[in-house]
């Protein structure tokens, strides 16, 4: 479609408004969807829409006036409806050198005469206003003008806009979007034998119903059908990837030779538990396959997804090939590492860690060690990335915490060799429907038991004075404690000068302990430093940013002490309460919160009441959505309009088996009935994120 300039009423000045919201074509602006819905309807029933100072009202004008006053200029009109209700309607207006040159109601008057039928929508006056009939004005529309069909009257849409911009405009231009689109008449993209199956509005009624609904239940059918849409296009996409994947195989092979996996499970000390033995075999199944490996190994935090790595790494080491395991954060990478380290010291097998803090000299070191083959194993961050990182033999890639990492950061990494086995870990747990919508070209493997010996935390709500006296008595029991204050602004400078300042504070609170602080700014040597006294149990306390939420282990830490928790998502509550219970000792998490709306204590609340990672995640995606939850809004990876994954998982689901039965029948989408739906397939996932190929 061509330019959203062209429309009627838009030209150059308002485009440059409408690219803001990335809206460039009319394509764009039709599938800028509203972000809620006001009932104008006459009578309308009270279906939530509406908030309860809102009020819509048509009537016939009764008189209207200018009233003084000494700072600003206001206009009353009083309106009947047909039951004669009456109200009292104001404008206001600042003074200004202007308003006596010019009468600023002069539109007002001239609209607002005797008898005129007018929609009135605006908000209740909450002073001086006995009679709840007096209302401030927002919008108005004259009965008589065409324009107000779409404005008043109706289900009527409002959307998310940008300054300059406003609702009344932009349903204008919907409108004119969608006469436009029809008048063109657009294929729609849908399957025919999908759109049968599945009883479906067309698209363009389905767009105009989502935009200007008849009926809360057009609005809901019209939503689902765009809603399967989205999903489908994901899901085939994401097929198409897996059907392109199989079609290499690999160029060399694994043995299960066992002069390392023996000796490692031995040193461990304790066995696997039988969760981890089955994802193991899974894994090593996969690695031995003629095919790459692209498989997901989710579980709740202390499930030993690490352990499960690092057993498919030194399977490759057994090999003769590398292996890189790439963390979000240098601290998690440089936990892996120390632990990795302290592991495979025994196995004689060669590890190094890469991150953008590496000096250089030991950067050059290691840089030479990957690309002449002597180091088996390397830890980093997105330092790995980068163009001069070489790999002599790298056959298996471990991405941990996998959605903090988008696509193009996994096809990255893939470009280091020529083929490769990805193994991508995750603690945030989700149902398995989802995890095929999110990673659908992943096989996905689930921990579903924690390792003996860890004990449940006991998670409860505190005020301050509460957690610092619970605090004080583990520590006298010889026990360690964490207390964690959140980011602030999602800027590490501000958090890490926050913390220091509360860092002074706790001191003089605890006099008698070591304490101890580690945030994002600080080097590397300083929080291996910092890391490595508390774990040896030279510091008592440890004050922290985030930073911790994945990684440190501890055994001895019973406390874990959450300042400001509204302020944190269910997940990382729950993976920063994991970070405790993993010694003999019963563990306690306090969550402190200094903002408790009603949201906020329902979704703390959650967290005292399970520590089921796998319902914690469903809830988290249930307040907060998928994408916030998962990182795709940073990634771009999923950017559904229509579509809520948690929500709609029964359509995710419907879009799922109808993706099979579409590429059972047309693997590549040569059939004419399909090119719609192929040429939109590629516009997102060829062109935009080179997730396919399908030229």
């Amino acid at each position: 479609m061509s330019s959203v300039q062209y429309l009627k009423g838009i030209g150059p000045a308002k485009a440059k408004l409408f690219e803001r919201l990335e809206i460039f074509s009319v394509a764009d602006l039709l599938h800028y969807y509203p972000r809620t819905y006001q009932d104008r309807r006459e009578n309308a029933p009270n279906a939530g829409l509406n908030p309860p100072s809102l009020v819509v009202f048509k009537g016939r004008v009764l008189r209207a006036q200018t009233v003084p006053a000494r700072s600003v200029l206001i206009f009353k009109a009083f309106l009947c409806d047909a039951q004669n209700n009456q109200i009292e309607c104001t404008w206001f207006k600042r003074r200004t050198f202007r308003n006596f040159r010019f009468d600023p109601f002069a539109q007002l008057k001239k609209d607002f005469k005797m008898n005129a039928e007018i929609w009135v929508i605006g908000r209740r006056e909450n002073r001086n206003n006995f009679f709840d009939n007096k209302i401030n004005v927002e919008e108005y529309y004259p009965a008589a003008d065409p324009a107000s069909a779409w404005q008043a009257g109706r289900i009527t849409p409002v959307y998310g806009l940008t300054e300059g911009l406003t609702n009344k405009q932009m349903r204008q231009y919907m409108h004119e979007a969608l006469t436009a689109a029809e008048a063109e008449g657009e294929p729609d993209i849908l399957p025919p034998s999908l759109a049968e199956k599945r009883k479906f509005l067309g698209s363009a009624q389905a767009l105009h119903a989502v935009h200007f609904p008849s009926s809360l239940a057009e609005l809901e059918n019209a939503r689902a059908r765009l809603a399967y849409e989205e999903f489908l296009l994901l899901a085939t996409a994401w097929g198409v990837k897996r059907t392109q994947k199989n079609i290499s195989a690999k160029n060399y092979t694994y043995q299960i030779k066992k002069h390392l996996l023996t000796p490692f499970r031995k040193n461990l000390g304790f066995d696997f538990t039988n969760s981890q033995k089955k994802v193991i075999n899974e894994i090593f199944a996969d690695l031995q396959s003629p095919r790459p490996m692209n498989r997901l190994l989710q579980g709740d935090v202390g499930s030993g997804k690490t352990l499960v790595a690092l057993s498919a790494m030194l399977l490759a080491a057994e090999n003769g090939y590398q292996s890189a395991l790439m963390a979000p954060t240098e601290i998690l990478a440089e936990q892996h590492y120390l632990t990795f380290q302290k592991i495979l010291k025994k196995l004689k097998v060669s590890v190094a860690v890469l991150t953008s803090s590496t000096k250089t000299p030991e950067r050059k070191k290691i840089l030479s060690a990957l690309a002449d083959g002597s180091l088996s194993v390397v830890v980093g961050t997105h330092a790995l990335l980068q163009d001069d990182v070489e790999f002599k033999n790298l056959k298996l890639a471990v991405i941990d915490e996998q959605h903090r990492f988008g696509v193009r950061q996994r096809g990255k990494l893939k470009e280091k060799t020529e083929r490769l086995d990805l193994l991508t870990m995750t603690a945030t747990p989700i149902p398995r429907t989802l995890a095929l919508a999110l990673y659908g070209d992943l096989a996905v493997s689930t921990l579903t038991e924690l390792p003996p010996g860890r004990r449940p935390i006991a998670t409860q709500m505190a005020d301050e004075y509460r957690a610092n006296h619970i605090v004080a008595e583990e520590v006298q029991k010889g026990r360690q404690a964490y207390i964690v204050y959140p980011l602030i602004e999602e800027s590490e400078n501000i958090s890490a000068k926050a913390v220091s300042e509360e860092f002074e504070k706790l001191k003089a609170v605890f006099p008698k302990y070591k304490l101890a602080m580690l945030h994002g700014q600080m080097s590397r040597t300083e929080k291996e430093s910092v890391m490595k006294d508390f774990a040896a149990h030279k510091t008592d306390i440890l004050v922290a940013t985030p930073v911790i939420e994945v990684g440190i282990d501890v055994p001895n830490a019973t406390v874990m002490v959450i300042q400001n928790a509204e302020r944190f998502g269910l997940a990382s509550l729950h993976q920063l309460r994991g970070r405790v219970g993993r010694g003999e000792h019963d563990s306690r998490c306090i969550l402190v919160a200094q903002h408790q709306g009603s949201v906020a204590r329902e979704r703390l609340k959650i967290i005292c009441d399970t520590c089921d990672g796998f319902k914690i995640g469903e809830r988290d995606m249930q307040l907060r959505g998928p994408g916030e939850i998962l990182g795709t809004r940073q990634s771009g990876e999923l950017e559904f309009k229509a579509g809520d994954l948690f929500k709609d998982r029964n359509i995710l689901q419907w879009a799922i088996e109808d993706r099979d039965e579409l590429l059972a029948a047309d693997p590549l989408l040569q059939k004419p009935e399909h090119a719609a739906f192929k040429k939109r397939l590629l516009e997102l996932y060829q062109k935009n994120w080179h997730l396919i190929d399908l030229s």
